[in-house]
């Protein structure tokens, strides 16, 4: 068993989100990286101890990699804000990432690496070995879980996306025909996000052809950089459109598609195979909790 030591603002919401990963054996809240002694939160809550609201992760590495959890880390954090996640505010709301094993700094350094270059900015996330860390009292500990109505400053969204992330992962297996990974993911994503249009378009020639869907009859065939998914796909990169008409070029198969998400699809070559295209037919639905989920289930394929 390994441990690892997460801040992502109150530790309520992100104790809860690390519980529920498979692999993970327990998520215990509590104050890392500070210049006292067994803090209480009330001390902790003036900003004078220099402690953060961590959460312990302790998982077992042979069900899930350090490299994964914290990629799931920056599902639920915003890595651009400093002193504060969501609504809470203040140097006990900084995130980071606090590692007791040196042999396990570069495989963090590497997932810091990857989302500062998607972002293009350098993160405020800190990156550090832990100094100390000390459990919460006994009324922080499975907060959620004693107050299902509680205050969390995580989507309900991010919870359902990680429930289908791992579903996703069993469910598909070691099925190696990507056809078939392609229709079990549009069906499971469908039946639990309830999406009003999902599903790929394959990259064939100089053009995406339809691929396994859910959803209403849709455009057959779509040319290099036309359209949100033509664009994705010449992009590289994960398109979220709040309003599809204001989209320049916009390829409209359904005139009650409103919003979308468009996310490439890498394959083992670094060639973009295809993309995962999601419709909604209201206004605004997508953000980037979603970009970074549907990436991840992407890469499942």
């Amino acid at each position: 068993m390994k441990e690892i030591y997460f801040a992502g603002g109150c530790f309520w919401g992100v104790e809860h989100f690390f519980k529920g990963v498979d692999g993970v054996s327990q998520a215990m809240p509590g104050y890392a990286n500070g210049n006292t002694q067994d803090p209480t939160y009330k001390e902790v809550y003036t900003d004078t101890t220099g402690f953060t609201e961590t959460v312990r992760v302790r998982y077992n590495p042979e069900r899930v990699s350090l490299r994964l959890l914290t990629r799931l880390f920056f599902t639920v954090t915003d890595p651009l804000t400093l002193n504060r996640q969501g609504h809470d505010e203040g140097t006990r709301y900084r995130s980071g990432v606090f590692y007791v094993s040196e042999e396990d700094r570069p495989v963090i350094e590497e997932v810091f690496r990857e989302v500062s270059d998607k972002l293009g900015v350098p993160l405020v996330t800190q990156l550090e070995p832990l100094k100390n860390f000390y459990p919460a009292e006994e009324y922080h500990q499975n907060y959620l879980d004693k107050n299902p109505e509680g205050y969390c400053h995580l989507s309900l969204k991010t919870f359902r996306y990680l429930r289908l992330y791992q579903d996703v992962k069993l469910f598909l297996g070691d099925e190696t025909d990507l056809i078939a990974r392609m229709a079990n993911m549009s069906a499971l994503l469908a039946e639990r996000m309830r999406f009003f249009w999902t599903g790929f378009y394959r990259v064939a020639g100089d053009q995406l052809v339809l691929g396994p869907f859910q959803g209403p009859a849709a455009c057959q065939r779509i040319g290099f950089g036309k359209g949100v998914c033509g664009s994705a796909w010449k992009e590289r990169r994960t398109l979220v459109v709040p309003d599809v008409e204001e989209f320049p070029g916009h390829i409209a198969c359904s005139s009650l598609s409103k919003s979308e998400i468009v996310v490439p699809v890498i394959g083992p070559g670094g060639e973009v195979i295809a993309v995962l295209d999601i419709d909604s037919d209201e206004y605004a639905t997508f953000d980037s909790v979603d970009a970074a989920w549907l990436e991840l289930l992407a890469e499942v394929l």
